[in-house]
């Protein structure tokens, strides 16, 4: 029997990027660095549903990511994918650039998976809804929202790109947690803990589907008391509840007014059951916040959310509502997206394409987007906060933009 090591550590007898790799569906899976399960019912992302949601056929993979433990793992839990060597995770021809997957958009999500190794382990400064932005333990989606942002980088597709060396992003982590030391001055962050945005290219409760790289990051939190992870998130996962976080993750589940959602948010958990899902986040151990994101200036806009936070207000337990806090966040659009939707999804652009209503906007990474001219964002934000204040009025709002 293979003895249990770390992630990540080599061994004379393990396989190497020279190997096919077909060679490495034949050993033993290596075993996982996860906190432990709680329970021994069957696992969500065993079910019929979570397989409809990931029914991968396809798995693009680097020599040295196939080859790590937690590639393997991988490969085991997809055994009838086809594996496809590839020199970098970034450069899959057939994936990226390739103008003819806009139409198979959404079933490349869902068939299709990419194995790479995270290269740059770089810490960001945030301040917005995190202090620090994490090394991501992966890329990409799949779900098909179709306002996302990330595929803008990816070209014509997007499906989840996993990071198999989630041991040295932990490892990261902790030299970085253990060099800032406590917290000295609460911020709209957070009053003492630093906290640490590990989704966001990504969506967390999804890629927990693939592997227990989302369950490595909450165990390693919940060791670390001066420091949270967070992460958004559209879709609920029953497994996360399994696992013990201890107050050390935040998640924060992104709602919008239920009929948006349904247009926009494509392959998502519905409005209705991420917020059900609130109570039971929170009784298992998790900080449960809130975004209210995207906002979507359209007819009723008004009227839609304030029924939504009344839904809120009507539903959530009072446990909830005491350490509950959102971010407010206006939809952000960009041109190469809106032609990717109009190949595969042009009703969406109806509500989120509005030039009359935008102008450009110059991202971090160079990319022209655009966003609700300044003061039709202004008013916007102004009314979401009123609207909150008359219905929902235990919900802070830690920031808005």
């Amino acid at each position: 029997m293979p003895t249990s090591r770390p992630l990540g550590g080599p061994t004379d007898d393990e396989p190497d990027g020279l190997f096919d790799l077909a060679e490495l569906r034949t050993g033993p899976t290596p075993p996982s660095s996860a906190a432990p399960r709680t329970s021994r019912k069957p696992l969500f992302r065993d079910s019929v549903e979570a397989r409809r949601m990931l029914a991968v056929r396809e798995i693009h993979a680097e020599p040295g990511a196939a080859a790590s433990p937690r590639g393997r793992q991988i490969l085991a839990a997809f055994p009838d994918a086809e594996v496809v060597p590839v020199d970098s995770h970034w450069r899959i021809p057939d994936l990226h650039g390739n103008k003819g997957n806009a139409e198979r958009w959404v079933r490349i999500k869902s068939t299709v998976l990419v194995l790479g190794e995270k290269k740059t382990l770089t810490v960001r400064p945030n301040g917005r809804s995190a202090d620090w932005i994490a090394p991501g333990a992966a890329n990409g989606c799949a779900m098909a929202c179709a306002y996302c942002y990330v595929p803008r980088r990816k070209g014509y597709a997007n499906p989840i790109t996993v990071f198999t060396n989630v041991d040295r992003i932990i490892a990261r982590l902790r030299r970085h947690v253990t060099g800032l030391g406590p917290k000295r001055e609460p911020n709209q962050c957070d009053p003492a803990a630093w906290v640490y945005d590990v989704g966001e290219n990504n969506d967390c409760s999804v890629d927990a589907l693939i592997s227990e790289n989302t369950a490595d990051l909450v165990h390693a939190f919940a060791r670390w008391p001066t420091a949270k992870a967070s992460f958004a998130t559209k879709f609920v996962n029953p497994d996360l509840l399994l696992l013990e976080p201890r107050g050390r993750t935040r998640i924060r589940f992104s709602v919008m007014p239920p009929d948006d959602s349904r247009l926009l948010d494509i392959r998502t958990s519905p409005v209705e059951q991420r917020i059900a899902a609130a109570g039971d986040f929170l009784e298992a151990g998790y900080e449960v916040h809130f975004n209210l994101s995207p906002v979507v200036i359209r007819p009723g806009w008004e009227t839609a959310w304030a029924d939504l936070l009344r839904h809120m207000d009507d539903v959530l337990p009072a446990a909830v509502k005491e350490q509950a806090a959102a971010e407010v966040i206006m939809l952000t659009h960009n041109r190469d997206l809106h032609d990717v939707n109009m190949e595969w999804h042009p009703r969406a652009e109806d509500a989120i394409w509005r030039p009359e209503l935008q102008q450009a906007k110059r991202s971090e990474n160079g990319s022209l987007n655009v966003r609700y001219r300044n003061a039709i964002k202004a008013e916007a934000v102004e009314t979401v906060r009123r609207l909150v204040t008359a219905h929902a009025p235990w919900l802070t709002v830690r920031y808005a933009f």
